[in-house]
């Protein structure tokens, strides 16, 4: 199996949702199981119905979680020797080129990505684009919108 890169913090939001759908998921969609069985006829009970799709969800998912720790390679840019160059959980301080915009970036995993909080996935267009780059260099990036060039201002491995 394929390793799939995440930082220490993905990983530790996953553990965490990883022991919440354990201890507090599970053990409560056990109980409402047991809860509809002891209203009697099943075969008419929705609240049985949705507690059994329920567990079903929290099953899949705690596999789901579980396979990817398995295969994660934890990875914690601050303890790469980087060479002052963008490489995955750097984070990026960008200007675009045009409009003068600055923005901040850091590069994660795919489980972690969150666009809103300024986290890109490993294998997006601006990634790519900024993955090898050192600060003062300019990054081109393939946007739905047409290219759009930026200049790294500092790049952080915290």
């Amino acid at each position: 199996m394929a390793t799939i890169p995440i930082t220490k913090r993905g990983s530790e939001l996953l553990k965490a949702e990883l022991h919440r759908l354990k201890t507090v998921d599970r053990p409560w969609v056990i109980g409402a199981i047991a809860e509809a069985r002891a209203q009697g006829d099943l075969s008419e009970n929705a609240e049985y119905e949705a507690a059994k799709d329920r567990q079903g969800f929290i099953e899949g998912r705690i596999q789901e979680v579980e396979g990817k720790l398995s295969a994660a390679q934890v990875i914690d840019p601050a303890a790469v020797d980087a060479g002052g160059r963008v490489i995955f959980g750097a984070t990026v301080d960008l200007e675009e080129e045009s409009t003068g915009e600055k923005v901040t970036y850091q590069i994660v995993g795919e489980d972690e990505a969150d666009l809103k909080l300024g986290l890109v996935n490993i294998s997006s267009p601006i990634s790519r684009a900024l993955i090898g780059k050192e600060e003062g260099d300019m990054a081109v990036v393939q946007a739905p919108g047409g290219a759009k060039s930026y200049e790294i201002l500092a790049i952080r491995y915290s």
